[in-house]
């Protein structure tokens, strides 16, 4: 079988050509590696006079492994530029489509080189030489051993005219031609993307052998689906990290593509964008619908028991519980936050979605109050991390997004199952079974116990729930006077003296300021019906305990002099059960070892998980 080839496709390409889509094959297939050792495959092309080698885009690279492409193979070249690399030119096959999977060798086709470079006048138009050859060939081999293959002619995209009335286009000064994310490779010149900012990195700080940093990162999303990464660092951040918001559409270019760094992005693309000074981010200002708000690609909870440790996934569900929200230390020496929901979908399963920082007390809470009302509402994640400790579990990370009641099918498909019937459909967790209402790691314990289990005396802390009654407020040191300035993005906060009449000095920032700050050093009684003890709150738990900031109350207690509004105040905190997260530690007080019982949240009884878990217990006590 013979086959046409596009006549002269080689020099055309060579002379600049982007849009004829030529038919090619492919004579050799070699395997590299470039420097960052990813998978790269060169191909060498022939028109049946004319060979050339070129480089195969990563997303294809499926195409050669599956063994659509290979020796013989006569393809299509649907996206495809020239470009230089080390000094001469080289394509690169940005997509292209498998006409003929195999083929004898077509013509005797020799390496083409620049100086057989056709003027580009002299140039046919390749299409309809192809054609006429075709027709020609076809009249001469009734038999139809002659193929005739049409390309599929896609019309070029002209971008916006955003240069006019400027005068005179310099060299490299018109626009950049506009391609989808999914045909970006480092091989590229000047390039420009349109997308949709998916998601935003917060503004993260680092410290390394160079020195100080900065960094950010956004998520960007085309109207071809194709999505990638772009990051930020140092001087470029002060120059867009305001100028980009989620949901917004852009116009950037004059970036450059580095290999995507797969332990912190999971877009699936091999190459994310780093902007330098010379990057430009335009705003769009034209909403452009033909590129979605966000992309999902939703995974049933039953395939996550089979997804490996640290991927990153979109999942869906209906939550129907919620845990309080519990202070967490993290191995670096912070806290954080940690809050538990379990979310079930119709494939059976049901699986712990765990919040982590600012998740917890904002969609944490939202879900939470909408949970004890009795309306369970439905929950997307996009980007969440699997966990595989003690079972599969799901938690969010820094670039996740929560989507509470969407407005999209699944949504509403999930929605629909649900109010007929799936809420009460047995469904099996794939995470560890927890205790309702009561949060993963969290440990329940009476006052007695933390004495007769000897609690707080190993190396490290122990993290425990009590739930209790404050009995008694000490009030005449409840709080001190604490330094406001800050250092990097924390309160120093530590506590500062008297320098003269009207002013305070901090020995540790070693500076003297008109005012001060107030912080809670709140020392109290809390009872079970166990026993009592005393524990000692700072600011934030105070805040939880009095209702009223610790500045607020010194000013009452001692500017004001209000004693009965202060007292009222005091009184008011008194006899009202809490469930109080304790961190417990024995501590050198002179020549004496005492333990100290730090309250590190204080949260008001909320009856309706209370009462779940105190069924269960019981039910478990009765088996």
């Amino acid at each position: 079988m013979s086959v046409n080839l596009t006549p002269n496709a080689i020099p055309a390409i060579f002379a600049g050509d982007v849009n004829s889509k030529p038919l090619v094959q492919v004579l050799d297939i070699k395997l590299i590696s470039n420097k960052a050792h990813q998978e790269r495959y060169r191909l060498l092309l022939s028109d049946a006079v004319s060979t050339q080698q070129a480089m195969l885009a990563t997303q294809l690279n499926d195409r050669v492994r599956t063994g659509r492409v290979k020796p013989g193979s006569v393809v299509q070249l649907i996206e495809y530029i020239c470009s230089p690399v080390q000094n001469r030119k080289i394509i690169v096959i940005l997509n292209m489509e498998t006409i003929i999977p195999d083929c004898e060798i077509i013509g005797n086709p020799k390496s083409f080189g620049e100086s057989d470079l056709i003027a580009p006048k002299a140039l046919p138009n390749m299409q309809q030489s192809s054609k006429v050859n075709n027709n020609h060939l076809a009249a001469q081999n009734p038999s139809h051993n002659v193929q005739s293959f049409r390309p599929t002619v896609q019309p070029p995209y002209q971008p916006p005219p955003v240069y006019k009335n400027r005068g005179a286009i310099l060299k490299n000064e018109a626009p950049a031609r506009i391609i989808p994310i999914a045909a970006l490779n480092p091989y590229q010149g000047r390039w420009a993307i349109k997308a949709r900012v998916t998601a935003k990195g917060d503004l993260r700080r680092y410290n390394n052998a160079r020195g100080d940093g900065k960094v950010f990162s956004f998520d960007l999303l085309d109207s071809d689906g194709g999505e990638i990464r772009v990051t930020c660092f140092n001087a470029v951040v002060d120059q867009f990290y305001d100028a980009i918001e989620v949901g917004k559409v852009y116009l950037i270019s004059k970036g450059s593509l580095k290999p995507a760094q797969k332990n912190f992005n999971h877009l699936k693309n091999e190459w994310e964008i780093l902007l330098d000074s010379n990057s430009t981010v335009e705003l769009c200002h034209d909403e452009d619908g033909s590129i979605p708000r966000q992309q999902f690609s939703f995974r049933p909870i039953s395939e996550i028991e089979n997804v490996e440790n640290n991927s990153i996934l979109d999942v869906i569900g209906v939550v129907v519980s919620v845990n309080p929200s519990v202070t967490i230390l993290r191995k670096n020496g912070m806290e954080t936050q940690r809050r538990v929901l379990n979310l079930k979908d119709w494939s059976g399963r049901s699986v712990e979605l765990t919040f982590w920082g600012d998740f917890c007390n904002r969609e944490g809470q939202k879900l939470q109050e909408m949970v004890d009302t009795g309306f369970f509402p439905v929950l997307a994640v996009k980007a969440g991390k699997v966990n595989d400790f003690s079972g599969k579990s799901i938690g969010t990370i820094s670039s996740t997004q929560l989507f509470i009641n969407p407005d999209f099918p699944e949504a509403h498909r999930l929605r629909d199952w649900f109010d007929q019937g799936g809420k009460d459909a047995a469904s099996l967790s794939i995470s560890k079974e927890i205790v309702p209402g009561v949060s993963k790691n969290e440990i329940r314990k009476t006052v007695s116990q933390i004495k007769d289990e000897g609690l707080g005396r190993s190396d490290k802390p122990d993290w425990i729930t009590v739930r209790a009654t404050i009995s008694f407020i000490k009030t005449d040191t409840f709080c001190y006077t604490a330094c406001p300035l800050m250092i990097g993005d924390r309160q120093c906060n530590k506590k500062v003296t008297r320098s003269g009449n009207t002013r305070w000095h901090c020995d540790r920032c070693n500076q003297v300021f008109e005012e001060c700050d107030y912080r809670y050093l709140l020392q109290a009684q809390i009872l079970d019906h166990t026993g009592i003890t005393w524990v000692t709150a700072f600011q934030e738990s105070g805040d939880e305990i009095l209702g009223y900031s610790a500045k607020e109350l010194h000013l009452l207690k001692y500017e004001q002099q209000d004693d009965e509004k202060f007292s009222e105040i005091i009184r008011s905190s008194l006899f009202n059960q809490y469930l109080f997260r304790l961190k417990i530690k024995e501590e050198l007080y002179g020549d004496e070892q005492r333990v100290k019982i730090t309250v590190v949240k204080a949260d008001k009884v909320n009856y309706t998980p209370e009462s779940r878990y105190m069924l269960d217990l019981i039910s478990k006590f009765c088996r």
